[in-house]
């Protein structure tokens, strides 16, 4: 496993036993060095779209004489200077220039490498100083006022996963790499929030300042300012928002943070990150969520919907053990971050609202999976656990479906292995324990696995005809195996019974429109309905005709996740009569939130 010190160290790190990651520029360096800290000194200029940074990173070399140091930046991003100066223990010396060249690397970036001075001895702390500018960058999201909520103010944010934080500042762009960082901000007329577990404002200097004292990798940091306020929510978290949101906000989340994390912590240990806060962005974030430490970015259009709104936070919760503490070290491997989150979060939802809701949406997860591998196909590589990522390929064309649920399927798999769940918490509460502020691949998980539990790895279970580990992350297309839903028949059932009055022959509209009220469904429930109508699209045109007459008038007033999926059976089943409602959505979605989000979710709710 690779990794940096722990809190409050700065050791070096120590090496992957995996080969180097060729979805990084900074793969030919990033093992000869040990980073231990970084820090970022910003000024932001929304007016002008763009960020002016100084990066000072505290390094020591691996190896004896390394000539060059090489980092992961963006076209995006000038390189104003570069210099270098050793770090005693008293008054550091002036920093001297070094050569600096930015060569192409792939279209999503560029290596910039560091001349350094042959003197350098291994384990001899340095320092790297770059000075340089940055504008619209894949990381960095500069909004005019019309894309905010609140109309009233200009807008930024940044996004850093998979690879887009070398658009932001120069870095080892790899979750291999993880140390602490530090940021100084100077920004007017705006509030500023960083990743970061300590935070002040000098207000003399208009400077915020902060300080992550655990290590992280470059993707996990990342930073918002415009016009938010918060309120606490919980005693250990708050919510920040536009003032618009707040109250709505505060309304779907209080005392339900503390709720999530006080279960988690009776699965998997100790919350680690003291501060379990959430800001709330314009519908224009291009994801709907992101797991930054102390801070997780959220959709404010998910605020909508209060299932999707528990499950998004839920799971976001679960990445602080699964992805922030113990991360996956190639891109690769993103199974290990997103598949064990994955279920971490359904064991969180077990265990707060019940096995039934649980098997439900993982009911409709799994169905958006086969839906996904119906149009790539088996055989498609991606579908494996274990992507071979070739040099030059975006890691960021690897998040997909199979990710989180042919993981999860995995990581389901292992714990049925147990025989009780709970046995296979405490497994990855040792997991957690052992690999905290590390970065692991698949075989340091499975082989502590195995050592958890002797009695299955003398039955060799590793090895079981059709279910052996190297096949489950090796071999395309679905899972091998599934999880037993069963739990959640009494809310899956009534979805299967009305699908089957809408799609037998002959159609009795009558009995099917009065088996079910939709109004007293789950969110799940309807999205599930909906979806299986859409796969089996294009439907007779007396059948959507009917179900527009008694269903469509319901579905207006739903939440955007409901309202999506019955525009998309209109749009597949070419019926007119309903046309105009997909274009006062789109109309509606592209003044609120902008045309790449919109295209985004689009794109994420047909996969």
């Amino acid at each position: 496993p690779a990794g940096s010190s722990p809190p409050g160290g700065r050791a070096p790190l120590r090496q992957l036993r995996a080969r180097p990651p060729p979805d990084v520029a900074s793969a030919s360096s990033s093992q000869l060095f040990g980073l231990r800290h970084l820090h970022l000194g910003l000024e932001l200029r929304p007016e002008a779209r763009a960020l002016a940074g100084c990066l000072v990173l505290e390094l020591c070399a691996l190896r004896p004489q390394p000539s060059a140091l090489v980092l992961d930046v963006h076209p995006a991003l000038r390189v104003l200077s570069a210099a270098y100066r050793r770090a005693p223990a008293g008054e550091p010396p002036p920093p001297l220039p070094v050569f600096a060249q930015v060569d192409p690397f792939t279209d999503y970036g560029s290596a910039l490498t560091l001349s350094l001075p042959a003197a350098l001895q291994p384990h001899q702390p340095f320092q790297v100083i770059v000075r340089y500018t940055t504008a619209d960058g894949p990381a960095i999201w500069w909004l005019d006022p019309e894309l905010t909520y609140g109309n009233a103010k200009p807008f930024v944010f940044t996004q850093g996963h998979s690879v887009c934080n070398r658009s932001f500042f120069p870095c080892f762009d790899t979750p291999a790499v993880k140390c602490t960082y530090s940021a100084t901000v100077k920004v007017s007329d705006k509030l500023v929030l960083m990743s970061a577990t300590q935070s002040t404002y000098l207000e003399d200097e208009g400077v915020y300042q902060f300080y992550m004292e655990y290590p992280v990798p470059a993707y996990l940091v990342a930073l918002v300012a415009g016009d938010l306020i918060h309120a606490d929510i919980g005693p250990r978290s708050r919510v920040w928002a536009e003032p618009c949101l707040l109250p709505t906000a505060i309304s779907k989340l209080s005392g339900m943070v503390e709720r999530w994390l006080t279960a988690a912590e009776s699965l998997y240990g100790p919350y680690i990150w003291g501060r379990y806060d959430i800001v709330f962005l314009p519908p224009s974030f291009p994801i709907v969520a992101m797991e930054n430490p102390c801070l997780t970015f959220i959709i404010s259009s998910i605020l909508e919907s209060d299932e999707f709104l528990i499950i998004d936070v839920i799971h976001e919760v679960a990445h602080s053990w699964f992805g922030n503490a113990v991360t996956n070290a190639t891109w690769e491997e993103m199974w290990l971050s997103e598949g064990l989150a994955t279920y971490a979060q359904r064991r969180i939802t077990t265990e707060t609202y019940g096995a039934a809701f649980t098997c439900l949406e993982t009911a409709f997860r799994l169905d958006a999976l086969h839906r996904q591998m119906k149009l790539l196909g088996e055989d498609n590589p991606v579908s494996k656990l274990q992507v071979k990522l070739e040099p030059g390929v975006n890691p960021s064309n690897l998040m997909n479906l199979f990710t989180y649920e042919k993981g999860y399927c995995f990581v389901y798999y292992l714990s049925q292995l147990c025989g009780d769940p709970r046995h296979f918490d405490s497994f990855l509460r040792a997991y957690i324990e052992k690999y905290k502020f590390t970065s692991v691949v698949a075989q340091d998980l499975l082989d502590s696995f195995l050592n958890f539990f002797p009695e299955l790895k003398e039955q060799c279970v590793e090895n079981k005809a059709g279910l052996e580990f190297e096949r489950w992350l090796n071999a395309t297309g679905p899972p091998l195996a599934e999880p037993d839903l069963s739990q959640g028949s009494s809310l899956t059932r009534p979805v299967e019974m009305l699908f089957k009055l809408w799609t037998t022959e002959p159609l009795d509209s009558a009995a099917a429109a009065s088996s079910v009220d939709l109004t007293k469904w789950r969110t799940f429930q309807t999205v599930l309905f909906l979806d299986r109508l859409l796969d089996g699209s294009p439907l007779p045109h007396e059948v959507i005709k009917k179900l527009s007459e008694c269903y469509s008038s319901q579905l207006d007033s739903m939440n955007a996740e409901i309202r999506i999926r019955w525009l998309q059976i209109v749009v597949r089943n070419d019926y007119y009569p309903d046309l105009y409602k997909v274009r006062r959505f789109l109309e509606n979605q592209v003044l609120s939130a902008g045309l790449k989000s919109l295209h985004l979710s689009v794109h994420e709710t047909c996969a």
